[in-house]
Parts: C-alpha cells; sequence; structure tokens
C-alpha cells in the first residue's frame, strides 16, 4: 500500500520542453517560482518530448534517470513545470517515492503563503480544495477501503467517498462566504457609481511593480517586494488625480502564463474590480526583455476573465533600470495617448501618468474662470484639494478669480450643487 510523501525544502525541477516557445524564457520563470516559493533547487532537468507520457508524462526512461537524481542529491521533492493528471502524479510519487508537485500546485502552494486577508485565505482554500478533489485517490489507495466495524459493515460509503463529499460540502460553504464579499463589493461599487468617482485597476504581469506604483499614487505602504506574487490580497485606496479630482485605484494580483483556471474562479469575487473597472493601468516591466510576451499573456488572462474592453493604458514601468531611458508620453498619428514611460520608485513621469488617466477617462477637460466670495472658501478649498487650481487672483474687495480646469463631468456636477 502506497502512502503519500511529505514534502521538503531541496528540490529536483524538470522543465518539459515540447518545442513550442521560448525554452530558457519558461524555464528562468519556472525557477523565479521555485524561490519564491521556498525550495531549493539542488537539479534542473529538462526533458524534449512531442507528446506527453500517458504514464509519467515524461516517459519511463527518463523518470528512472530523474530517480537517479532524486537518490544521489537525497532530494524529497520535485517540481514539474507542466501540469500532471492525477494518475501521472500519482505513478511519479510511486516511481520517485517522494512527493511530485505540477506547475499548478507550485502556484497554489505560493498562493497560500501569501494569502494575509481572511478573503483571500478563503480564495486559496477554494482553489485548492478544487484541485484536491479531483485528485483524492493520488497516493491514497488506503481511502478506497470501506468503513468497518459494528454497524458499519456492508456496502456502506467509502472512505474516499466520505472524503470527497467532505470536501464538496466545504467548497460549497466558501463559495456562499465568498458570495457575501462579492455582494459587499458590488455595493460598494454602486456607491461609488452614485457618487461619480471613478475606479482605476492595476494590472500587469507579476513582479512588473504595480504594487511599488500603487504606493506611490496613494503615499501607501502595501507590502512591495522582488518576487513573483507578491501582492495577493486586493487593496483598494481613494487618490487625487490632478485636474480630474477623486478616484478609486486598486492594486490586484500580478498575472502569468499558465495561469490556473481554478485559481482564476476561486478569485472571480476579487478580479471583478478589474472587469468593472472604469480604466485599467496595464503596467509593464520595460527593463524585462520578455516584456511583449509577459503583454501579451496579460491580454489573454483578462480576456478570460471578461476585461478586455476596458479601457486601457500601457503603463512602462522601471526606467531607472533601463539607460537612456526618460519619463515620456507617448501619442499616436492621431493624437491618442498610446503609453506612458515613468519609474514608480523614483517618481519620474508620475505627473504624466496623471495627465494621460484624467484625459482618458473624461477627454474633453472644462477650463474655467470662476469668481468666487469668502462665503465660497468650502468650494475653494474643494478646487485645491482635487488639484484643479490653475491660478488664483484677489481683487481689493476680497473676491477670489479661480482659473481651473476640471473633467466637464466634475464641473456640472459642482455646479449644480453650488
Amino acid at each position: 500500500m502506497f502512502e503519500r510523501p511529505t514534502g521538503g525544502e531541496l528540490a529536483v525541477l524538470v522543465h518539459v520542453d515540447f518545442a513550442k516557445g521560448n525554452v530558457q524564457e519558461e524555464l528562468d520563470e519556472f525557477k523565479l517560482l521555485v524561490a519564491s516559493a521556498g525550495a531549493t533547487s539542488v537539479e534542473v532537468i529538462v526533458v524534449s518530448r512531442k507528446a506527453p507520457h500517458p504514464k509519467f508524462y515524461i516517459g519511463s526512461g527518463k523518470a528512472e534517470a530523474i530517480k537517479q537524481f532524486i537518490m544521489h542529491h537525497e532530494a524529497d521533492l520535485v517540481i514539474m513545470n507542466c501540469e500532471l493528471s492525477p494518475g501521472q502524479q500519482r505513478n511519479l510519487e510511486k516511481l520517485f517515492d517522494c512527493q511530485v508537485l505540477d506547475r499548478i500546485g507550485l502556484i497554489l502552494d505560493i498562493f497560500a503563503q501569501r494569502a494575509r486577508t481572511h478573503e483571500g485565505k478563503l480564495q486559496v482554500e477554494l482553489a485548492q480544495l478544487q484541485h484536491l478533489s479531483t485528485r483524492l485517490v493520488r497516493g491514497w489507495t488506503h481511502l478506497e477501503r470501506q468503513k468497518g466495524g459494528i454497524g458499519l459493515r456492508g456496502p456502506g460509503e467509502t472512505q474516499l467517498e466520505s472524503d470527497r463529499r467532505l470536501i464538496n460540502l466545504r467548497i460549497k460553504n466558501i463559495k456562499k462566504r465568498l458570495q457575501k464579499v462579492q455582494s459587499q463589493r458590488t455595493q460598494n461599487r454602486r456607491s461609488r457609481q452614485k457618487a461619480n468617482i471613478p475606479t482605476i485597476s492595476l494590472v500587469g504581469y507579476t513582479n512588473a511593480g504595480k504594487s511599488t506604483l500603487f504606493n506611490r499614487l496613494t503615499q501607501s505602504d502595501v507590502y512591495a517586494a522582488d518576487k513573483l506574487f507578491a501582492t495577493l490580497d486586493p487593496t483598494l485606496r481613494r487618490i487625487n488625480i490632478s485636474s480630474l479630482g477623486q478616484a478609486i485605484l486598486a492594486d490586484t494580483v500580478g498575472f502569468i502564463r499558465h495561469l490556473p483556471h481554478d485559481l482564476v474562479d476561486a478569485f472571480r469575487a476579487t478580479l471583478e474590480e478589474t472587469t468593472q473597472a472604469d480604466m485599467l493601468l496595464h503596467i509593464v516591466d520595460a527593463n524585462d526583455e520578455r516584456r511583449r510576451t509577459h503583454a501579451e499573456q496579460v491580454a489573454l488572462v483578462l480576456k478570460e476573465i471578461g476585461a478586455q474592453s476596458v479601457p486601457q493604458l500601457m503603463v512602462y514601468n522601471k526606467i531607472d533600470l533601463v539607460e537612456g531611458a526618460e519619463p515620456l508620453l507617448e501619442r499616436d498619428e492621431h493624437n491618442h495617448i498610446r503609453r506612458v514611460w515613468l519609474s514608480a520608485v523614483t517618481g519620474e513621469g508620475i505627473d504624466l501618468l496623471h495627465q494621460a488617466i484624467a484625459e482618458i477617462l473624461h477627454g474633453e477637460l472644462c477650463y474655467q474662470t470662476l469668481c468666487l466670495t469668502s462665503q465660497d472658501a468650502k468650494l475653494r478649498a474643494h478646487f485645491y484639494d482635487i488639484g484643479a487650481v490653475i491660478d488664483e487672483e484677489v481683487d481689493e474687495e476680497g473676491h477670489y478669480f479661480l482659473t481651473i480646469c476640471l473633467p466637464r463631468h466634475e464641473y456640472e456636477r459642482l455646479s449644480k450643487s453650488s
């Protein structure tokens, strides 16, 4: 009877190449994922195949060779950069006599480490249970035995069936709790829409600098680190955009190639902040040679969650690491904004980002010169708070002549309320 081995930190990495992409690029990302999970790589093996082997995925001969590496390094964990079927995972663990983790299991483990809020932990647990529900038989052949004992003999429920039922009950319970979170988010969005407060969501490949830019724009201290999936739990902050006014900025989880469907489903409530946003800031690492491929992967995920039609601005971050790069607001031949180049670390180009956001969200800006009295002090202070004042003069009678610039819809709203 085979018992599933426990995991460790010394890992043999196995990358399967089907000659369909950039091997080195995918291998580098795989190593980053492993490092983010906290494992120590003792050997990296690249396997070339035309198609997956039905039993071992990598072929029986290569599997035997990998077993020798495991014994030589005394490794207790094999991580494979592919998606294994439950049967393949079970067969490899029997052969290797150690835990085998595929790409989905690796990402789920990283997410479990990163979750900090109650909601985030629920979402990760849901993804893990959905992944586990199809793999109960893997390494747990003793669970196929029927319950025995006095009063329990006969064709009753097997232990495997019982565990699967309990997992399904837990999944239903978590989904109900997440529905409450989703309802609360929907209610908050409606309140913001009634107040004409736009929502801007940060999206991009993992480790592109979203959280650093979020902290720069909101003056916050959200956790940011040079590692994959440093941000897991969504964070919303109210900000002031020059000549636009107040807006809500949302920092979300980073995307990655081959993002597991279980994760997309589990994080549906969180990702709704992206699908329901008024605008997306697609953050790209300008210092990464793979930025074009990463941008394409993000576009695929946005399409999968139904956010491909949301207005999007490309923001090329980390220009402080690019030799000769300067803050820049790029436009096309029709004078439409294409992309913004900036550095979230140094703050260079942030003013250009403010300008681009205001222009894209509300296009036409309204320039007005207003005459305010001392009784309008609250309105005058509001114009200064949102950064709408371009010039101000005061006459001998104490009248304030303000030249302001702000979105027309905001000006019309203030005119009706004053």
